[in-house]
């Protein structure tokens, strides 16, 4: 019996719904744009509306439970709605209204954030950390100062060369263990050819090798002197030639000057003459 009151209930609401709708005339759609509007006190309900939905979505935005794709649903629908309401409010100024752009609140517009050199777009509540925007808002640490040259040569000695490397004694060190090290090789070395008779048979290679130059140079000494060169010495050095004194070159400079002042003042025919003079003198002409 409560089933059928129940269902008679409900029956019963949805009917009373039904002529209630019927009685209330039918709710005006706001215009899809602002400049079909032509009545200064509807734009101001139009943007009360917008107003007013903003801050349900900015409230609804906040849950960071939503899951990624309906927060930024969100966020791209305040960021149109934001859009719309500066079209409003452009239009209340052409209609003669307040211009709310410099005297209206704007509170929900400053809870957004505007990523760096995107202006015009701004992320909200959740949005502001998802995947790829957090990065984003994240200030990059500031740049090492530029140093010039001069502030480069500051920190440039004898150490930055290499200069002073031997007076820590360091190097000295590790050379010392390297030295004494390889020496003892090659005692080592030297012990194990000598007990093998490796020693004696390189000492007769270079012999052998010395003699074989001995008898090449000799043999081109005997070629040379069959040739005819009777100049050619027993020894093939090279006799070291004898050295001009300075009061020669500074003969030779003056010859040499004279002969250029010659050639460049003197005509033809006196030097002509010159040269006969010489010849039957038998001796230079001296200026």
């Amino acid at each position: 019996m409560a089933r059928n009151q129940e269902k008679a209930m409900s029956l019963l609401a949805r009917w009373y719904a039904y002529q209630k709708d019927l009685e209330t005339p039918e709710k005006a759609k706001r215009p899809y744009l602002a400049t079909e509007c032509h009545s200064l006190q509807e734009s101001e309900k139009w943007r009360h509306q917008i107003i007013k939905e903003i801050a349900r979505k900015v409230s609804q935005i906040q849950n960071a439970g939503l899951g990624e794709f309906r927060i930024r649903d969100l966020n791209d629908e305040i960021n149109k709605l934001i859009r719309e309401k500066g079209h409003w409010q452009d239009r209340i100024v052409e209609l003669g209204g307040p211009n709310y752009h410099k005297v209206g609140p704007k509170m929900l517009d400053h809870e957004g954030k505007e990523l760096p050199g995107n202006r015009g777009y701004k992320y909200f509540g959740a949005a502001k950390d998802l995947p790829g925007v957090r990065e984003l808002f994240e200030e990059e640490p500031p740049k090492p100062p530029r140093q010039n040259r001069g502030d480069l040569m500051k920190d440039i000695d004898a150490y930055y060369y290499g200069y002073l490397d031997d007076d820590d004694g360091v190097l000295m060190k590790l050379e010392a263990e390297v030295e004494a090290k390889a020496r003892h090789m090659a005692i080592e070395e030297w012990k194990l050819k000598k007990e093998t008779g490796e020693l004696d048979k390189e000492l007769e290679e270079e012999e052998r090798v010395e003699r074989e130059e001995e008898d090449r140079r000799r043999k081109e000494l005997e070629t040379a002197r069959e040739e005819g060169d009777e100049d050619t010495p027993k020894d093939l050095t090279i006799a070291p030639q004898e050295v001009p004194s300075q009061k020669d070159m500074e003969l030779h400079l003056l010859h040499k000057k004279k002969m250029e002042l010659i050639l460049k003042y003197a005509s033809e025919d006196l030097q002509r003459n010159s040269e006969n003079a010489k010849t039957l003198m038998g001796k230079s002409l001296n200026f």
